[in-house]
């Protein structure tokens, strides 16, 4: 089958933030253009393929079938035209992309993003800053990084930003293996060991200690704060703390049985995990083609 030769561009870049964004509104102020004006080129692309590419599902667009099998090679395509057009610039195999990786995100779903980008395209390099939510936010208000990965903002810092969510991640609470009061009801073992709580800058510690107010604990002083893996693993190994902590950072620990969850039986201590853009900047070449890979790379 040939493509339609009214399909433009226009309407594959529509398509695509589409899919990534899931509504219509937020799309369209990122476009400049009003909401009917952005239906109105969906349905053009849809009548142009001959098929429907989403479906609604609350207030979300979710795609179909052939609405995924479709973004899968547009976005390689457009990926394609992108690199075209930064070859002809000079040095344009000397190509950059800056991420901003957040913890939850740095031990186990970005390296194997990173190696399988390197793997096609080798060119372009990947500038990989960690750090702390407040100072990687920062650093994409400030046109310093590309975009962000890890726990969504909440909802009073995403002017002038849009977020993709990748998948769900819960928050854990985790000892060293053989941890003697791993067995202990909860609220006696957090008040019989030191406590290791996230930073009071991170997303998740707002939930932490909600989650501790529930448990009559709301004035739990922590022994300490971090969410970063190498102390927090060095601090476990060493003594009988316990540590509230997103999953995706402890993942590789708990898998190898270095680590156990402790059973917390709370449903809410959990929070979206995807990547955070700007809504308005130049195009970065090969960034439609990593997040891409964030999506087929995302946990189970």
């Amino acid at each position: 089958m040939i493509m339609h030769p009214a399909l433009k561009l226009r309407h594959i870049r529509a398509f695509l933030d589409i899919a990534a964004d899931g509504s219509l509104s937020s799309v369209a102020r990122r476009h400049g253009i009003s909401q009917p004006a952005l239906s109105r080129t969906l349905a053009e692309m849809e009548d142009l393929l001959a098929t429907p590419l989403f479906r609604r599902e609350k207030r979300r667009l979710v795609l179909t079938e052939a609405g995924a099998l479709f973004r899968r090679h547009a976005s390689l395509g457009l990926q394609a035209l992108e690199d075209g057009v930064a070859a002809l610039r000079p040095g344009g195999s000397g190509d950059s992309i800056r991420v901003g990786i957040l913890p939850t995100a740095a031990p186990r779903l970005f390296p194997r993003v990173a190696l399988r980008f390197r793997e096609a395209h080798p060119e372009t390099l990947l500038k990989i800053e960690t750090g702390p939510h407040s100072y990687l936010l920062r650093l994409l208000r400030e046109d310093e990084i590309d975009l962000m990965i890890g726990r969504m903002p909440v909802a009073g810092e995403m002017a002038g930003l849009a977020f993709e969510h990748l998948y769900e991640e819960e928050i854990v609470l985790v000892a060293r293996a053989g941890h003697p009061l791993r067995a202990q009801p909860l609220p006696g073992l957090l008040q019989a060991v030191p406590l290791i709580l996230p930073p009071e800058g991170a997303l998740i510690r707002r939930a932490v200690n909600d989650f501790l107010a529930t448990l009559g604990l709301p004035a739990l002083r922590p022994a300490f704060e971090t969410a970063a893996l190498a102390v927090g693993r060095g601090i476990l190994a060493g003594s009988d703390a316990v540590w509230f902590i997103s999953r995706g950072v402890v993942a590789d620990e708990v898998d190898r049985g270095d680590m156990v969850v402790l059973p917390t039986g709370a449903r809410f201590l959990s929070g979206s995990v995807g990547i955070t853009r700007r809504q308005a900047g130049p195009v970065v070449p090969g960034l439609n083609q990593l997040i891409h890979l964030c999506h087929d790379n995302t946990p189970p």
